[in-house]
């Protein structure tokens, strides 16, 4: 017995030992991302006109964080959708905008912070003339590189082809984005 509790004592210490290692020589140096800046210097504009410049990557916390700053001049928002592998933390900095969140509805203003968790349903739209908000998603997950490759098309994409990169970088469609009409 002393043996068997041995050998499991040993492999657990080498383990987190590797791990250790791991997270050491995978820390990045500190940097700072200049205001107007992206963190690699590709901006990814919201439906072409809105910033949605990434601040932090994936790439800099080992796979654990994304952050982004969103600022909007247009009023607007996404599509209702679910992340299946993230929780979604949205801080507002500046403006007013109405939030979806599974089935509750309210209004957030310069201050606030919304929480949208994993599975469930959310979207928002600005409800200011100008808006601001930094949002960040845990664990990174695909969705930078969703940006880049909406950045990529030509042209406003299809129905189908919405769907078809919003499953391939993780995500869900479950409804259209909320617009000011219906919803004042």
């Amino acid at each position: 017995m002393q043996r068997r509790k041995f050998l499991i004592q040993t492999t657990a210490t080498v383990s987190l030992l590797a791990l250790k290692a791991e997270a050491l020589t995978t820390t990045p140096k500190p940097f700072t991302v200049k205001a107007g800046e992206a963190r690699f210097g590709i901006h990814t504009p919201f439906r072409g006109i809105n910033v949605n410049d990434m601040k932090i990557s994936g790439k800099d916390t080992n796979g654990q964080l994304a952050v982004f700053e969103y600022i909007g001049k247009e009023k607007t928002g996404p599509v209702l959708h679910v992340h299946h592998d993230q929780d979604e933390i949205f801080s507002i900095i500046e403006g007013e905008y109405l939030f979806q969140v599974g089935d509750n509805k309210f209004t957030v203003k310069a201050g606030d912070t919304v929480f949208a968790p994993m599975g469930v349903p959310h979207t928002w739209i600005q409800l200011s003339e100008e808006g601001k908000q930094v949002y960040m998603v845990q664990p990174a997950g695909k969705l930078e590189e969703f940006f880049l490759k909406l950045n990529e098309l030509k042209g406003p994409p299809t129905e189908e082809l919405i769907q078809k990169m919003h499953k391939s970088h993780g995500m869900t469609v479950v409804g259209p984005p909320l617009t000011l009409k219906q919803d004042k």
